[in-house]
């Protein structure tokens, strides 16, 4: 038995006794007391069954090296940490000092380091030895990652991210994590990042890689969040907002510089302002002197469209007379004041009328003959249409004297229905007008008289041989005498 003391040079203050069987020891520093045994089992030694896993976990984890070691026989196991060659336990019993730490043995041929809440100091290469002579050992490496996290720096003031207009903004974000993590840099809305160089040359990028973003020549264009994303294969990634503001006078302009409306009506004059930082907007009249507010006449709203722009209106109700006029709107902020003129006149509307609206009646209209192409219309076309139309009618009314009735005879007299008959022809013509006109295209002629019958060759009409008749026609109320002198021989009419 050796009593063996070992002094903790870390601590410095501690001293520990073990009581170790050994008989020797290694002559490295790191070397573990082994003793020589008898039997068959000596003879074998002691064998590793498997390796030591390596191990990568993030900080503040509890992990754990395993250590299988069969026909162990007399020998003793030691965990050793091989960059400070420090012993940490032997067997069951530690040696360090450090509360995180711990060994176990299953009581057969198993034994465990245990480190809990692992810190970035506790990476490196860890050792399971068996004192035997010569020492045998297995190695396995342990690796702590530590998420990003994005420090704070005094540079980043609120005064860092904010320029006037052709000005340069710089903003630093910088990050810390195991392994050294990348940064990157996107605007929060998903625009890219305009790069401005001094010949204005322009590049647009969805991100910029680095700890630092430089903005030169910046523009109101450029104003909103940035944001600082840092990551390194750990998660979580990080990230962190960057406000950029940058100011400029107000410029503003009016939809429409001339509106018309009507009495008694209401009307919204429109104006549209881009400033920053937010400017003090109003309505005004009469050149600027009245400046006009919220009540029962006027509603003044403002929209803010984006972070710099804002849509202004004003609504006139009831409109009268002294309504017209010039309006301006003006928008001021510290570094200038802007403002623009709508002119308002009165829109005369057409006095209204009353109409009656007429019973729609449905017709049905004829199709349109279709005129074969290069057809132009002639002389033919009219004397075609004027036979057709007079041989259909005196087919009508050759009929009316055929038909049922029979013809009427010479020297007798009917009144019936409007038909009158006379065989004294002289008198007839002695005291009645003849109407000669010929009928117009159309079928009746321009002074209202329907036209007089004539007889087509297509459909004669037979008469005896006993005379000259005189037909007289009553047509809706009006006498239309017609006096047709027949002969015995036959008389041929051309209808031109």
């Amino acid at each position: 038995m050796i009593l063996l003391k070992l002094s903790q040079s870390a601590i410095g203050c501690c001293t520990f006794l073990l009581l170790i069987e050994a008989l020797s020891i290694s002559g490295t520093p790191s070397a573990v007391p082994h003793t020589h045994g008898h039997g068959d089992q000596d003879e074998l030694g002691p064998e590793f069954l498997a390796q030591l896993t390596n191990i990568t976990v993030p900080q503040g984890r509890d992990i754990s090296f395993t250590c299988v070691v069969d026909n162990l026989g007399q020998y003793r196991v030691a965990w050793i940490k091989s960059d400070s060659k420090a012993i940490l336990g032997i067997h069951t019993h530690m040696v360090s000092l450090n509360p995180r730490l711990s060994v176990t043995h299953n009581g057969h041929n198993t034994w465990k380091l245990h480190i809990s809440r692992v810190q970035i100091n506790d990476s490196g290469s860890y050792m399971c030895q068996v004192n035997t002579d010569p020492m045998k050992s297995l190695s396995g490496h342990l690796d702590v990652v530590v998420p990003p996290d994005i420090m704070n720096h005094r540079e980043n003031s609120q005064e860092e991210g904010v320029s006037t207009e052709g000005g340069s903004i710089s903003l630093i974000c910088s990050a810390t994590g195991v392994p050294e993590p990348k940064v990157q840099w996107r605007r929060e809305d998903g625009k890219d990042i305009i790069l401005r160089a001094e010949n204005r040359d322009k590049q647009a990028l969805k991100y910029v890689e680095g700890e630092r973003l430089t903005l030169t020549n910046v523009h109101r264009s450029d104003i909103g969040g940035y944001n600082c994303i840092a990551s390194n294969g750990v998660p979580p990634s990080v990230s962190k907002r960057f406000d950029v503001h940058v100011n400029f006078p107000p410029v503003i302009k009016a939809f429409n510089q001339l509106v018309g409306a009507p009495l008694e009506r209401e009307v919204t004059l429109e104006c549209m302002v881009e400033v920053y930082p937010k400017p003090l907007n109003g309505w005004y009249r009469n050149e600027g002197n009245i400046k006009l507010h919220n009540g029962s006449k006027y509603n003044i709203t403002e929209q803010m469209i984006s972070q710099y722009a804002w849509h202004l209106n004003l609504t006139i109700k009831h409109l009268t007379k002294s309504d017209f006029g010039a309006y301006s709107c003006s928008s001021v902020n510290a570094l200038g004041k802007s403002e623009t003129r709508i002119r308002l006149q009165e829109l005369r509307m057409p006095p209204k009328t009353t109409t009656t609206l007429a019973p729609h009646v449905h017709t049905t209209s004829k199709p349109r003959r279709k005129q074969t192409p290069g057809y132009n219309k002639g002389l033919n076309e009219v004397v075609r249409a004027k036979e057709t139309h007079f041989s259909n009618q005196m087919q009508q009314e050759n009929d009316i004297f055929s038909g049922g009735t029979g013809m009427p005879q010479s020297g007798s007299s009917v009144n019936n229905g409007g038909i009158q008959e006379s065989g004294n022809v002289n008198d007839m013509i002695n005291g009645v007008k003849v109407h000669t006109q010929q009928p117009s295209r159309n079928g009746y002629d321009k002074s209202n008289k329907l036209p007089a019958i004539v007889p087509s060759p297509r459909s004669p009409w037979s008469f005896t041989n006993s005379g000259s008749q005189v037909l007289a026609y009553d047509i809706k109320g009006t006498n239309i005498l017609v006096y047709l002198i027949l002969s015995v021989s036959l008389c041929r009419y051309i209808v031109y």
